[in-house]
C-alpha cells in the first residue's frame, strides 16, 4: 500500500529553538482552515504529543525508531494519518542528534529519510544576523538525503533584523518561510522533566496553543508550506495494525490516567483492545476504587512525585491496588507507576506493593536502554529482547527486587525492576509496538489469573 499524506517534519540545530511552538501552531493553523492534521513527534516524549493533540483534535503519536526498529516508523505513521489531510512531524533535539552511540539512529533526520519528509527548519535568529546563513548551509548540505525545503526564523527581533536575515539566506538557497517575534505569551512553564502537561494546565494550554496558532498563522506562509509538504515521497508500506484476537469476553484492564499519570503511548491501549481487553481509564487521584471487574491493571509514567500528597491520601485506592496485585492479577507498571507501588514516595504512604521506598533525587537519569527479561513475567517471557527509555530524577531503593524486571545495559550491566506475582514493574517505558506479545501475553493473564 502506498501512503501519500502530504508531510512535513519540523526540526532545529538544537533543542530551545522553538520546534515545539512552531511544530504545535503549525498544526493549530493547518487545523483552524479546516484540514484534518496529523500530528507525530520523533521519539519518546510523552508530553509534546499532549499539546499536540490539542491542537488538532486528534491523538498524538510518537515516531521511534530506536524503541520501534526503523522498519516500523513507516507503518506507525500511516496508521495515525490514515485519511489526514496532512501531516506534521515534530523533530527531538538537533536535527542530527539521535540515540547515543548509534549514528544517525532515531535522530530527526533519519525520521525524515524514513518518512520521505521535506523538513523545515526552526532557527533561533536571536542572536545573529548573517551567521544565519552558514547555519542553515551547512544543515542543508550535511546529509543529502535529508532535504532541508525551507527555514522558519523564531525570536526575530524586528523588521530590520528579519530583512538582515533574508538578505544572508538568499545566498544559502533555501527558502524562508517564516519569521516569528519574540512572544512570551506562547511560552509553556517547565519543570523537572520538561513542560508541564496539557492535563496539569488547562484552560491555559489551550490558550497557548491558540497563541502558537496566531503567532505561526501571521508569521508563516501557510501555502507555502502546504505546498512543501504535498512534495513528500510516497511510502511503500501498509499502515501498523494491531493484531486481533478471537475472545468471547472481553477482560477489563484498568489504565491510570489523570494528571499524576498522563505518560502512555496511544498503541498500547490499542493493542490491549485488539488482545481482547475492554481498556477503562481510571484517576488515581479522585477514584477510590478500580473499575468494575477489573481483571489487570496497566500504570503508567507520568509525575507521581508532584501529586504524591494527593495519592498518599486516597487510601482506599491504593488499598484495592494492592488487593488486585495480591490476587495475582497482571499488573503492568513503568517510572511513575513504579513509585506508585513502592512503599513510600518521598515519606508519603503509596500502595505498597513492593517492597521499595522511592524518593526525589538531583540526578536525572535519561537514555534509551537495551533491555532482556531476566525472568518469565506477565508481559514477557525470560530472554525477550526490548529496547525502552529512561527519564525520571527519582531514586527507587533497592534498585531491583528478588526476581528483578529486566537486565539493563546503560552502557554498564545492571539488574533493574521488580517481578513477584503477576506484577512487573520497572523505570524502563517501552513501546509494545515492537513487540505485540506483550500485551496479548498481558490480556491472557488477564483471563487465566
Amino acid at each position: 500500500m502506498v501512503s501519500a499524506v502530504p508531510r512535513l517534519v519540523v526540526a532545529a540545530p538544537s533543542s530551545g529553538s522553538g520546534k515545539t511552538t512552531v511544530a504545535t501552531g503549525l498544526m493549530a493553523a493547518f487545523a483552524a482552515r479546516g484540514l484534518t492534521v496529523s500530528p507525530h513527534k520523533v521519539g519518546p516524549d510523552y508530553i509534546d504529543p499532549g499539546y499536540h493533540a490539542l491542537a488538532t483534535g486528534r491523538t498524538g503519536r510518537n515516531l521511534d525508531a530506536y524503541l520501534c526498529g526503523p522498519k516500523l516508523v513507516g507503518p506507525l505513521f500511516a496508521h495515525g494519518a490514515r485519511g489526514c489531510d496532512v501531516a506534521v512531524v515534530e523533530g527531538v533535539m538537533g536535527m542530527f542528534d539521535g540515540a547515543a552511540g548509534e549514528g544517525e539512529l532515531a535522530s530527526t533526520a533519519h525520521v525524515a529519510k524514513l518518512l520521505r519528509a521535506p523538513v523545515v527548519l526552526v532557527v533561533d535568529a536571536s542572536s545573529q544576523s548573517r551567521s544565519v546563513a552558514a547555519l542553515v548551509h551547512g544543515f542543508a548540505s550535511w546529509d543529502p538525503e535529508v532535504r532541508v525545503g525551507g527555514v522558519i526564523l523564531n525570536k526575530v527581533a524586528s523588521d530590520r533584523h528579519e530583512a538582515l536575515l533574508r538578505e544572508a539566506l538568499d545566498q544559502a538557497g533555501v527558502p524562508v518561510l517564516g519569521a516569528l517575534r519574540r512572544a512570551p505569551q506562547v511560552d509553556t512553564p517547565s519543570r523537572h522533566l520538561g513542560l508541564v502537561p496539557v492535563a496539569e494546565r488547562q484552560p491555559a494550554a489551550v490558550d497557548a496553543v491558540a497563541a502558537m496558532a496566531t503567532q505561526v498563522e501571521a508569521g508563516c506562509d501557510l501555502e507555502e508550506l502546504l505546498r512543501l509538504a504535498r512534495s513528500a515521497g510516497a511510502l511503500s508500506c501498509s499502515p501498523w495494525e494491531p493484531p486481533p484476537a478471537t475472545v468471547e469476553k472481553r477482560e477489563v484492564v484498568a489504565v491510570a490516567g489523570g494528571s499524576a499519570f498522563t505518560f502512555s503511548y496511544a498503541e498500547h491501549a490499542e493493542l490491549l483492545t485488539a488482545a481482547g481487553a475492554e481498556v477503562v481509564v481510571f484517576d488515581p487521584l479522585r477514584d477510590e476504587q478500580l473499575p468494575d471487574e477489573t481483571r489487570g491493571l496497566v500504570i503508567g509514567g507520568g509525575f507521581p512525585e508532584v501529586y504524591a500528597a494527593e495519592l498518599s491520601a486516597n487510601e482506599p485506592l491504593r488499598k484495592a491496588v494492592a488487593s488486585l496485585a495480591g490476587t495475582g492479577a497482571p499488573v503492568a507498571a513503568e517510572c511513575a507507576g513504579l513509585l506508585y507501588l513502592c512503599r513510600e514516595l518521598d515519606g508519603l504512604p503509596m500502595c505498597g506493593v513492593i517492597g521499595a521506598s522511592a524518593r526525589m533525587s538531583e540526578r536525572l537519569t535519561l537514555g534509551y536502554r537495551d533491555a532482556v527479561a531476566v525472568g518469565d513475567s506477565a508481559l514477557a517471557p525470560a530472554g525477550t529482547r526490548m529496547r525502552g527509555h529512561e527519564f525520571h530524577r527519582t531514586v527507587v531503593e533497592p534498585g531491583a527486587g528478588a526476581a528483578p524486571a529486566w537486565g539493563v545495559r546503560t552502557p554498564e550491566r545492571r539488574l533493574e525492576g521488580f517481578v513477584q506475582q503477576g506484577v512487573h514493574a520497572s523505570y524502563l517505558h517501552t513501546h509494545w509496538a515492537s513487540e505485540p506479545g506483550v500485551a496479548r501475553r498481558f490480556v491472557e493473564r488477564c483471563r487465566t489469573s
